[in-house]
This record gives structure tokens, sequence and C-alpha cells, in this order.
């Protein structure tokens, strides 16, 4: 490829570790970084206006050509505290939910288990920026990332995506994989590796720089948060693609 290759990258907390490698000049002569939520990374790679990005483990399908170049990812082999439904009322009396615009795996997710899990039949409301301040009563809002570990302690019932998934599959999620467009080469997708896994080693410099209050970063960096893909979590993410 004789221009950098293009990465689209979250700006979420549970990101650092993964970009760790960039940010210490790894990958800097050969690469470019954007960063963006979610689901408008996803829409960024589909438009081929980024080469690689952290996408939505649901858009995967709608890729003409897919490649998953990491061994690395966002999933959750326990609560994963930052994609909750945020509830004044228990879940069995929630009436609509507002989806988070910023995700699109985790909304698919949500509608997923409130059919099968949680069995009710809500209303669901599309959303835009300062959504988070509007639900309450019987309605509901589905939050995810760095607005969502701001919510846990105010809000009276809480549900963790990841852990009613664990509950109704037995398997882990995975929210968010490295994949690419198109082939890349084998050196640069060998040395990514290496890039997007160099953070697992120094989570204590990243939590120092990165000082936040509303959330135990270490709980969140080593227990909520799975960085590796695994057999179990590519279970889970064939069984989720499945259920799409």
């Amino acid at each position: 490829m004789d221009r950098k290759i293009r990465i689209g990258a979250v700006s979420y907390l549970n990101t650092k570790p993964l970009l760790y490698g960039f940010e210490k000049g790894l990958l800097d002569t050969e690469t470019s970084i954007i960063t963006d939520y979610p689901a408008a990374l996803a829409e960024k790679l589909l438009h081929d206006d980024i080469d690689v990005g952290l996408i939505p483990a649901a858009i995967l399908p709608a890729l003409k050509e897919r490649h998953i170049i990491s061994e690395f990812c966002i999933a959750a082999s326990k609560p994963v505290a930052s994609v909750c439904i945020f509830s004044e009322v228990p879940i069995t009396a929630v009436k609509e939910i507002y989806l988070d615009y910023q995700s699109r795996t985790s909304v698919a997710l949500a509608k997923i288990l409130v059919k099968q899990y949680w069995k009710i039949t809500p209303k669901y409301i599309t959303t835009h920026e300062g959504y988070e301040q509007k639900f309450g009563h019987t309605t509901a809002a589905l939050i995810i990332g760095d607005r969502a570990l701001n919510k846990l302690s105010s809000v009276p019932y809480v549900y963790d995506l990841a852990e009613a998934w664990q509950l109704m599959t037995g398997l882990p999620f995975v929210f968010a994989v490295w994949a690419a467009n198109k082939q890349l080469p084998s050196a640069f997708i060998h040395t990514f590796n290496e890039t997007t896994g160099m953070g697992l080693k120094h989570i204590p410099e990243i939590i120092a720089a990165n000082p936040f209050e509303a959330y135990n970063l270490h709980t969140y960096f080593t227990q909520n948060i799975d960085y590796r893909m695994d057999e179990a979590k590519m279970q889970g993410l064939q069984l989720f693609l499945e259920m799409l």
C-alpha cells in the first residue's frame, strides 16, 4: 500500500490498553489514527474511509470483505459495567427504552436480550446526544462507555448486558474487534497485533494517565473487560451473529 494505513479507534476508556502501543509511537510511520464512537467507525469502515477499525461486532456481516487482524478485542467474560440498561423501575415494568446512538452491537444485543431473556416488548426510541438525561419512570435507557460508568451508582436498576448474555448463553460476549475491509500485508498484521497487545503489560501506567473518579479502572481493565480473543469468545461471537 503506497499510503499510510488508516486506523479507526474508539475514544472510550476501555480502548486505552489497545491504543497504548500506538501512543508510544509503534507503527507511527505506517499508520494514521482516527478516533470516533463505535457506530461512526462502523460507517467509516463500510464506506472505506478507514482500512482497519475497532468496530462493533454487529457490523461484521455488512462488510463485503472482512479480516479480523488482531487477537485482542473488547469483550467480557463477566459483567462489563459499561454497557447497561438503566431504569427507575424493574425491567419487567419498562415500557420504552432509549437506544444509544453510539453503538450498533449494544443495541442489537439489547434487543436480543429484551426479547429472549427478559421476554418483554417495550417500544424502542432512537436517540441523539443528551438523551442520557431524559429517561425516567417506565422509560429506561441503554447507555454505553464512559457515560455508563458515570451512572452506575446513581440509578436504582442497572442491567448489565454482558452479564445477561452470559446467563442466557453460558458464553462470553464480544463487543468489538479489530477488522480490516481489505487484505493487508502479513508483516503489518504481525506488528499490528503486537502493538494492540502492548498496553496489557502497562495497565498501572495507563490508569495513572487517565484518572477517573466514577469507577475503579483497575477493576475495569482487568476484570470487566476481557481483551484476549479465544475459542469461547469466538463461539460467543458466532452465536451473536447467528442471532442477528
